[in-house]
């Protein structure tokens, strides 16, 4: 089993990239289950990027092309709709696909790939698009049909993803498409003092402090730190504090973009602390998460399926979300839910739980069997279903 991931991501603990996260999530989940033999996990990527590498999957690398510019992705847009090729995307995944020609037939996971099936409908794998977003919003119907005629599955990491994606696809290929939740890390994601298998988070000590409310993300308009700022405005409480955590890419010693600067002047009129914090490697998210009271997800775009949210609930945290995209079928009934566009909403959830203790340990119990029940194993079981489904060797 081959997953092909962007030209020039990284698999590596280094970084916080979603698709990465995702492919070393189930490939833990495929060793757990005992299925890394049956479908040994591969990851074929661009030589030179991270190290270390996880070692969840046997690398397959490839020296890459250049990416498309801006320009060339308009024209690749008005190139398919046209009914032609897009160069100078398919440019960028050839090398991927000249890689995996010089390997045994297999199944092949296009991560957010739409035209990696369509490269491979000469070749003997079997591939699958696996969707974390909604790919095909610049694609007609007729061109998503073609593109994606030899997948032989299109995965979706939600249903209210795998609905847009439907909308989107010709009649004859909606029956692919199907539903595979992201997992969560339920051993390194673990209550503070406590044990990782245990089913609640140890009591809380009696707190002497403001209780801690955190956002981690990319400091992007979408991601919605700026939503939590102005509800802190709003609650205007001092015994509150607030840490949010996140750069606008991976690189904690960037210059600040214009939105973080507009994140530093919301935050000046905030009573009480606030604290910004560059992005993180990987390895220490799951201490920053145990210092945390209360974990807030405030996204303004409807996220497929929020990792955040996932890595609160298997800290035991109470987590506050906004009731967009994927994200309530990542929380489930284990959190709070508000509207982004109405930060009122998210002021009144966070006095909620800092006037109520017994609150926040009821959702932070609940939180943490969620995560237990949606670890990397269970997320594996449902995708080791659909590729029992296409599998070659078992029909």
């Amino acid at each position: 089993m081959h997953h092909v991931i962007t030209p020039g991501d990284h698999y590596s603990p280094r970084t916080g990239s979603a698709i990465p996260t995702v492919v070393h999530g189930l490939s833990t989940g495929a060793r757990a289950a005992g299925d890394a033999e049956r479908y040994r996990p591969r990851v074929v990527l661009q030589a030179g990027t991270y190290r270390p590498l996880y070692d969840s999957a046997v690398p397959e690398e490839y020296d890459g092309a250049p990416g498309p510019g801006r320009g060339e992705r308009l024209a690749d847009v008005a190139r398919g709709r046209l009914g032609l090729a897009r160069r100078a995307t398919e440019r960028w995944f050839r090398p991927a696909v000249a890689r995996l020609r010089d390997e045994p037939p297999g199944i092949v996971l296009a991560h957010n790939a739409p035209l990696v099936p369509w490269l491979l409908r000469d070749s003997p794998h079997v591939p699958l698009l696996y969707a974390h977003n909604d790919l095909l919003r610049g694609y007609s119907r007729a061109e998503a049909g073609r593109v994606l005629g030899p997948a032989a599955r299109i995965v979706c990491v939600s249903e209210a993803l795998a609905e847009r994606m439907r909308a989107r696809l010709p009649v004859a290929l909606r029956g692919r498409v199907r539903v595979v939740g992201n997992g969560v890390d339920t051993v390194s994601f673990s209550p503070a003092a406590s044990d990782p298998g245990a089913s609640a988070p140890a009591p809380a000590p009696e707190r002497r402090r403001p209780l801690r409310v955190m956002f981690v993300g990319r400091a992007i308009p979408q991601k919605g730190a700026d939503v939590l700022l102005r509800a802190a405005a709003l609650l205007a409480r001092d015994d509150v504090e607030y840490v949010v955590v996140g750069s606008r890419g991976f690189d904690p010693g960037a210059v600040l973009s214009r939105y973080e600067t507009r994140l530093r002047r919301l935050a000046a009129r905030v009573p009480g602390t606030v604290r910004f914090e560059p992005s993180v490697e990987r390895a220490e998210l799951p201490a920053l998460l145990r210092t945390a009271d209360v974990l807030v997800a405030p996204s303004r775009w409807p996220e497929p399926w929020a990792l955040t949210v996932g890595e609160g609930l298997a800290t035991g945290l109470p987590v506050i979300a906004a009731r967009r995209g994927g994200i309530p079928e990542a929380l489930g009934d284990a959190g709070m839910l508000f509207d982004p566009d109405r930060p009122e909403q998210l002021a009144e959830a966070i006095a909620t739980l800092v006037d109520d203790p017994a609150r926040r340990r009821t959702l932070g119990e609940a939180a943490r069997r969620h995560a237990l029940a949606r670890d990397w194993t269970w997320a594996w079981s449902r995708l080791a279903d659909v590729l029992d489904e296409v599998d070659p060797a078992r029909h």
